[in-house]
């Protein structure tokens, strides 16, 4: 074991002065929430309203540290600079569904061309999928509280075919992926949208998952139930002979769930506390790890302890780093602390790497903004590291 986080020399070296300075003003900035919350207001009104100045502003701040480009194409050049270190990439089509037909369609075919276009990129072993990009989410609240039959549909004729449309939609997309050999990371949805995704899922890896994984689950550990979960889905997975693919997040939505489980009445899924998430995230890290044979886990982190814990285990157990079960993952322009450390070491890490027209990205881009201002001690951590590679520069100079 060789591994420090706090080596900023290997953290930003695919960062000119230029580009931290930069990225300790936008990091400053995201320390006044008060500024944050007005901003997630105000850009999404202001980016409608096609006003060239914010625009520009947004593009050249937070728009060029968390998104790869406007377009497919634009991507490359990220992915070009991150390959260069050894770091790989999951694409993300990162638009929120239209809620339309057509519009679900037409995320389906960006879909496929985002596989299409990572089958010929190097480093590219990943692409993301949201359901809710495909479908709409009044149908998925629906499915996940109808009745069901005993045959597993939903008691909901009039949406069935609707339904059927949406995995179809799924099968198109993974059948691609596992014809070009790419993975296909399925997105966590709010706790209220999520069964059926989780049943669509298990289906989707019954049918590609049967030599390798190509389909994953996400599992938002900041829920109560999703350890259990974790080892349900692996007790199918062995007895349909599956390898079962497991993406391992803390979760995006606490506060919504929250609130939205206060509002009806009913016990909120979230834990307690961030201790119990803590808990049970590094749970199924080791879970994972300890069936690495037949669980594929890519550990999706900014938390320091938990990427620790599992080159750890795997150093304990002799896996080897490029083991290709075990995967580590962080957010294009954050934690690079952590990713460029885990690369340096021939570990399998990826940066999640958005791509879209700015307006459209928007959602993503407030949602990493709140985050930010949110998760204790994140902002203050990357302009600590920041700062401390600034001053080494210095001193080397």
């Amino acid at each position: 074991m060789n591994i420090s986080f706090d080596n900023t020399e290997n953290a930003f070296a695919y960062k000119s002065d230029k580009a931290l300075r930069k990225a300790k003003f936008l990091f400053s900035t995201m320390q006044y929430s008060w500024f944050v919350k007005l901003g997630t207001i105000l850009t999404p009104i202001l980016i409608k309203g096609k006003m060239p100045f914010i625009n520009k502003i947004v593009r050249n701040t937070i728009f060029s540290q968390f998104v790869g480009g406007e377009t497919l194409e634009e991507t490359a050049t990220a992915g070009a600079v991150l390959g260069k270190y050894g770091v790989q990439v999951i694409l993300d089509y990162g638009v929120e569904g239209k809620e339309s037909e057509a519009g679900f369609d037409y995320a389906m075919d960006q879909f496929m061309k985002v596989i299409d276009y990572a089958a010929t990129q190097p480093n590219i072993p990943f692409i993301s999928v949201k359901v809710t990009g495909i479908s709409r989410s009044a149908l998925l609240q629906k499915l996940n509280d109808a009745p069901r039959l005993r045959s597993g549909i939903h008691d909901h004729e009039e949406e069935i075919a609707e339904w059927d449309r949406v995995r179809e939609r799924m099968y198109r997309i993974c059948a691609e992926a596992a014809e070009k050999g790419i993975g296909v990371l399925v997105d966590a949805e709010e706790s209220w949208l999520q069964d059926p995704v989780d049943r669509l899922t298990m289906e989707l890896m019954e049918e590609f998952n049967t030599e390798k994984a190509v389909v994953y689950n996400t599992l938002q550990l900041y829920r109560h139930d999703r350890l259990r979960f974790l080892h349900l889905s692996h007790q199918i997975a062995r007895e349909k002979n599956l390898v079962l693919g497991i993406k391992l997040v803390r979760g995006a939505y606490m506060e919504k769930e929250r609130e939205r489980a206060a509002k009806h009445g009913y016990p909120s899924p979230i834990q307690p506390d961030k201790e119990a998430t803590d808990r049970d995230f590094d749970a199924a890290v080791t879970y994972c790890i300890d069936n690495i044979e037949t669980i594929s886990v890519i550990v999706a982190s900014h938390n320091e302890k938990s990427n620790l814990l599992a080159a750890e285990l795997m150093h304990a157990k002799g896996i080897p780093h490029n083991h290709h079960h075990v995967h580590f993952s962080q957010l294009f322009g954050m934690s690079d602390n952590i990713t460029f450390n885990l690369a340096k070491e021939g570990y399998n890490v990826s940066k999640y790497l958005p791509f879209g027209p700015i307006g459209d990205v928007i959602p993503y881009l407030m949602r990493r903004a709140q985050e930010n201002s949110s998760v204790a001690g994140q902002t203050g951590r990357e302009l600590m590291l920041i700062e401390k590679e600034r001053a080494r520069r210095k001193q080397a100079n």
